[in-house]
């Protein structure tokens, strides 16, 4: 011990030597640059020490700075987090997971709350939350369906564009850390999280949901691999006109949301990045959330930023691939460079993560790659040809050419930009395609005009959002 006594005050004593006789036997000259005067003036503040060591003062302002710089980063980085804890609340109010299917049987209008849905197509899922044993799932033909895990990570296609090739199948949903045998016969999808979100989409027939509704009651199941013999009865539920929401807050509610997931699931399979970001800020598993009320006012503030950040990097995106047509800078994708995973040649890439998130739900390289013949593509707009804010009140036209290349159908939504949900108005779908609207108005050379507004045009009625 003395003489670790002995080396700390040689040390000391080092220092102050250097600091008061800088030119020594040893001194050369220190390349400009690195070193950090006594004095500096930042946009936090003026910043003071001595000798490249903060004072108090300037510690504590230099500490909340970069509290605040990462609570923005753990903002956007983790919306996808809150993304799928508020959609597994939107789901429970219906039920307890494993055992209830919500089914939109009559189609999904703008009374639920969700992100950016459709009104072509008939939406049903369920919550299922994993033990200690793998769970069962068998899934009806001709549906493009997802599994996300709790991180908002993909698992597995199943329908169309799954491994089951639209026939239906059985697969087989187990842990990363699951130790047990797994049979064959299954299509097995690991996750790392305990609940994970199963979401499909059935096509009408002749206009009619009916056959999607009935296909899914009749094969749809959910059970764990013991009870493969004796599967449970499932309860499903029309949740078509109900109002429910399965959107995240904005707000410092949002840092709640946050918390409340990560105590709920296993840390497997998040992000060490984001769970050191949510640790700067005081969200930890197995620990209190309790900011300081200095801290919850930083927080607060940084909500405020965070929401306008996502609400710019969706509306007008300043990273080029966002944008589908080059130099036109109006419709754009959120996956960027096709990226469902948001990876581009090792990168993250953080504005389309954020995109993606904030304004839309369901991960699965389907809605990402161009593949002909399957999957799906999406093209969004916030603004008008002279780049201006979508107004309600005001009249917008859009042309389609001849033959618009869609196997399946083509469709145009409105959505609340608030919500991101489909728009409230007196129509009870926000939204019209060549599927269901079987009077659309054709030009004479096969192209389509389509018309948003207040009113509808004159003889353009059936073309009317």
């Amino acid at each position: 011990m003395k003489a670790i006594i002995t080396i700390a005050a040689l040390f000391m004593t080092l220092n102050l030597v250097h600091a008061e006789s800088p030119k020594m036997k040893m001194t050369t000259e220190i390349p400009d640059g690195i070193a950090t005067p006594d004095k500096l003036e930042s946009s936090i503040g003026t910043l003071t020490g001595f000798d490249g060591v903060p004072d108090a003062e300037t510690t504590t302002l230099v500490y909340e700075n970069l509290y605040r710089q990462r609570a923005l980063a753990a903002y956007l980085d983790s919306i996808q987090i809150a993304s799928m804890y508020a959609m597994e609340q939107g789901m429970r109010k219906f039920g307890p997971p494993n055992t209830t299917v919500i089914q939109f049987a009559d189609q999904m209008d703008s009374k639920s709350l969700w992100l950016t849905p459709n009104t072509v197509l008939i939406y049903q899922g369920c919550w299922v939350e994993l033990g200690d044993e793998p769970m069962v799932i068998e899934t009806p033909p001709n549906v493009l369906g997802i599994i996300d895990d709790a991180w908002f990570e993909y698992v597995i296609d199943f329908g169309n564009a799954g491994p089951d090739n639209g026939k239906g199948g059985k697969f087989l949903l187990v842990r990363e850390d699951y130790k047990g045998e797994i049979p064959d016969g299954y299509h097995v999808a690991r996750t790392p999280s305990n609940g994970n979100w199963v979401i499909w989409r059935g096509f009408p027939v002749n206009g009619s949901t009916k056959p999607a509704v009935e296909a899914t009651q009749k094969l749809f199941k959910i059970y764990p691999l013991s009870k493969k013999n004796n599967p449970p009865k499932l309860k499903f539920v029309n949740t078509s006109g109900d109002f429910h929401n399965t959107i995240h807050r904005m707000d410092f509610g949002y840092w709640e949301e946050l918390n409340a997931q990560i105590q709920a699931e296993t840390l497997m399979g998040l992000d060490p990045d984001i769970r050191g970001l949510l640790a700067e800020v005081g969200i930890e598993k197995g620990k209190k959330f309790d900011p300081t009320p200095e801290q919850k006012k930083i927080l607060e503030d940084v909500a405020k930023i965070g929401a306008v950040t996502a609400r710019a990097l969706t509306a007008r995106p300043k990273d080029e691939m966002a944008y589908v047509y080059p130099g036109e800078l109006k419709w754009t994708n959120p996956f960027f460079a096709n990226r469902y995973d948001f990876i581009l040649d090792g990168r993250r890439l953080y504005d389309g993560r954020v995109y993606m998130h904030f304004y839309a739900t369901g991960i699965t390289p389907a809605m990402a790659a161009q593949n002909v013949g399957k999957g799906s593509q999406y093209l969004i707009a916030y603004l008008d040809k002279d780049g201006n804010s979508l107004d309600g009140s005001k009249t917008y036209n859009i042309h389609l050419p001849p033959n618009v290349p869609a196997k399946d159908f083509w469709s145009f939504t409105l959505y609340d930009n608030q919500t991101r949900s489909m728009l409230q108005t007196d129509q009870r779908f926000p939204g019209l395609d060549n599927l269901s609207r079987k009077n659309l108005k054709q030009n004479s050379d096969g192209s389509y005009d389509i018309y948003f507004a207040p009113e509808p045009p004159q003889g353009f009625e059936h073309n009317w959002i």
